[in-house]
């Protein structure tokens, strides 16, 4: 069964559908520091650092924490979709980088010399590769000694009350990105590759007081978003009883992980 983590052009030609998803998060979400800040302040970068984001998106992250960051950062941003990568430099090449660079590229066969990047970033992408030892290997290989990896994801019970509702349309109760690549695998990957992993997870919790933003970003991929009318009328009812049940709002945990490596010199 195709799913959030099944990489598309339709999904991700451009950030439309992502939105509705990150809409979610952006909104809602309760915690001490929002997550692209508290993610900023793990990443040990430092002045001048070459850096390579694969799997880019629309540039998000790097638009939302420029200003906390070391200065003069030398910013490669990588994508499998053009329009990802389009947009992202133009979100970011007026902000106070160093340099911005775009790049379509395939994780698995990186475009890049060997040791050519003093930080490597991959954030909540791990989960669409169909093989994810490749592309620690290609994140390795374009890793110059002494820099670091950093890759987020999600665990296997984020936001589990949420996910239970899109059973309504034939998905399993669960997050499909973090069954598909959760923080077991994210462990084992990394410290396979690299022999050693620091972990960091953000504590946080979704409080979602609207029932139409749960719709949106729950139909905005498979198979919602190819669900018919009778699943969709039955997925409206259980976001309905969810928002009944909790007195008005939908509360679930959030899971979410920072896991950095680095590379020997």
């Amino acid at each position: 069964m195709s799913s959030i983590t099944s990489v598309s052009d339709k999904q991700y030609a451009d950030s439309s559908k992502l939105a509705a998803r990150a809409r979610l998060n952006s909104e809602y979400m309760i915690a001490e520091i929002g997550w692209f800040p508290w993610v900023a302040q793990q990443l040990p970068l430092k002045s001048g650092d070459r850096v390579l984001d694969i799997g880019c998106g629309p540039g998000w992250f790097w638009a939302a924490t420029a200003a906390s960051l070391p200065d003069n950062l030398d910013l490669t941003l990588a994508d499998l979709s053009q329009g990802m990568v389009q947009e992202a430099v133009e979100r970011c090449t007026a902000l106070p980088f160093g340099s911005v660079t775009g790049r379509q590229a395939d994780a698995a066969t990186l475009p890049f010399a060997n040791d050519s990047f003093d930080a490597v970033i991959a954030m909540h992408m791990f989960y669409h590769l169909p093989d994810p030892f490749k592309a620690i290997a290609e994140m390795y290989r374009v890793l110059k000694p002494g820099g670091f990896v950093a890759v987020t994801t999600n665990g296997a019970d984020n936001m589990r009350k949420l996910y239970e509702l899109t059973t309504a349309f034939g998905s399993p109760p669960y997050d499909p990105a973090g069954s598909a690549f959760g923080f077991d695998a994210a462990e084992r990957l990394m410290q396979t590759q690299f022999g050693n992993v620091r972990i960091t997870e953000h504590p946080a919790l979704l409080r979602v007081t609207k029932q139409e933003d749960v719709y949106l970003a729950l139909t905005s991929y498979p198979p919602g978003d190819e669900a018919d009318d009778t699943q969709l009328a039955a997925f409206r009812k259980a976001i309905a009883e969810a928002f009944e049940a909790g007195g008005g709002v939908l509360e679930t945990e959030k899971e979410t992980g920072l896991f950095i490596s680095r590379k020997e010199r």
